[in-house]
């Protein structure tokens, strides 16, 4: 059956500048056809990129229009064109999903930070100290490219002369990359993309957030990679996947009304789908008490390997984190991921109570970052030597395999992170 187009976009392309020779123009449709596309060839528009594909077939060829500012939604529903396309062309629908954190990486993305940005400027040194600290700990293991503004790029290309570790100067307006940066994706034959998701500083928390919100683009510009352009507003810190179609998040963050307001909890299930390639959603309550970013679940559980989960834990009653960590495990026990699978758990035991100006530091262990060969772990010293000694233990045993880097975690903590904040990885891809 002849699928016709829909009326609703027909009026919406044209509202926007897309009438017949418009249309005509940019699919490539000939004069002849009134309402067809000729030959087997279709166009699919998809939140500014537009795809060709020939129907049926895994050969696809894009023109990138990234160039172009994004139009408003049409009526027929979002980041979807109907005029002369039966569907948009979505990540999943060219077998791009996204690789879990363990497989191998190219190199380490890193923004260095800005002090306009920090919540206690006075120790912008500090911060320095403890990102250059990371950076070459990640640079014993892989490749490090550093974000940074063209006023600091001079000074911070002189702290690295290694030739592991090299400057991109892009302007950025903070330094938490995990959220700003893109997420990359690998299609079955290794080719990498990058999802560029909409980023409003955790939920609006601090102004501005203009440049970062263009940072995604600029890397995948930079490095050559096919971009994704997602209607989502979402954090990378906010879920982790197993490579096997199962993704781990909190409703405390992503069904927050500051993030995506107008879509259901299905709705943003879909959306990932479409985007990362995952097929089940688990859903934890709330992430760990005083993270400002809404409970990202970075700090409280991520996967060890598909049906195998790591979670922070609690055991004194007395902590807010005790009912909170306990609900994690009771959920995770029920759960079962997308193979079927119920989850192995390895607890962590949290470190001890520690503040600053009078409010909770989101302390975890769960912040690490996995590298090639090993993993950065953030340690916290003083009160929390043994639960510090008790991670490194927990983590050597569970990957044997992987050398076990401590950092000082208490180094950028006060500005509401840590180490998996500020990383995000960049696959290795067969096809570069």
């Amino acid at each position: 059956m002849e699928e016709k187009p829909n009326e609703g976009c027909l009026s919406f392309l044209a509202r926007n500048g897309y009438g017949p020779k418009e249309q005509e123009r940019k699919s490539g449709r000939s004069r002849g056809g009134q309402g067809e596309v000729s030959g087997e060839l279709r166009v699919a528009a998809f939140s500014g990129m537009m795809v060709k594909a020939r129907t049926g077939s895994a050969n696809v060829e894009q023109a990138s229009l990234s160039q172009t500012p994004l139009l408003p939604q049409p009526a027929c529903g979002p980041t979807r064109f109907c005029y002369h396309a039966r569907e948009a062309m979505y990540p999943r629908d060219l077998t791009y999903t996204m690789p879990p954190e363990w497989a191998p990486h190219e190199r380490t993305f890193i923004s260095w930070p800005i002090r306009d940005s920090m919540c206690y400027p006075d120790t912008y040194a500090e911060v320095c100290g403890g990102y250059a600290e990371l950076i070459r700990a990640i640079a014993e293991f892989e490749p490090v490219t550093v974000i940074v503004n063209r006023d600091d790029l001079a000074r911070v290309e002189a702290l690295f002369p290694q030739a592991s570790i090299t400057c991109l100067p892009i302007e950025h307006n903070d330094a938490w990359l995990r959220d700003n940066g893109p997420t990359f994706v690998a299609a079955a034959d290794g080719a990498l993309a990058g999802i560029n998701w909409r980023f409003n500083a955790w939920g609006g928390k601090y102004a501005p957030w203009d440049l970062d919100d263009q940072v995604a683009p600029q890397i995948l510009e930079h490095y050559g990679i096919r971009r994704f352009d997602a209607p989502l507003v979402m954090e990378g810190g906010s879920f982790h996947v197993d490579g096997e179609g199962t993704l781990l998040t909190t409703e405390e963050c992503l069904l927050n009304r500051n993030r995506n307001p107008g879509l259901s909890r299905a709705e943003i299930e879909r959306e990932l789908a479409r985007h990362l390639g995952i097929r089940k959603v688990i859903w934890l309550k709330r992430g760990l008490a005083g993270d400002e970013t809404d409970g990202h679940v970075d700090n409280a559980a991520c996967f060890a390997a598909p049906g195998k989960v790591i979670l922070q834990v609690c055991a004194d009653p007395a902590d807010e984190n005790y009912a909170i960590t306990q609900e994690n495990l009771r959920i995770l026990r029920d759960a079962a991921d997308a193979a079927g699978r119920k989850l192995e758990l390895v607890p962590i035991q949290q470190p001890p109570y520690a503040e600053h100006g009078g409010k909770r530091l989101t302390l975890s262990y769960l912040n690490f970052y996995f590298v090639n060969g090993g993993i950065i772990l953030p340690v916290f010293g003083g009160a929390a030597a043994e639960t510090d000694r008790l991670a490194v233990r927990t983590l050597q045993e569970t990957f044997p395999g992987r050398r076990i880097r401590t950092v000082n975690g208490m180094a950028v903590i006060r500005e509401g992170g840590n180490v998996h904040c500020t990383t995000q990885q960049m696959p290795a891809s067969a096809a570069r």
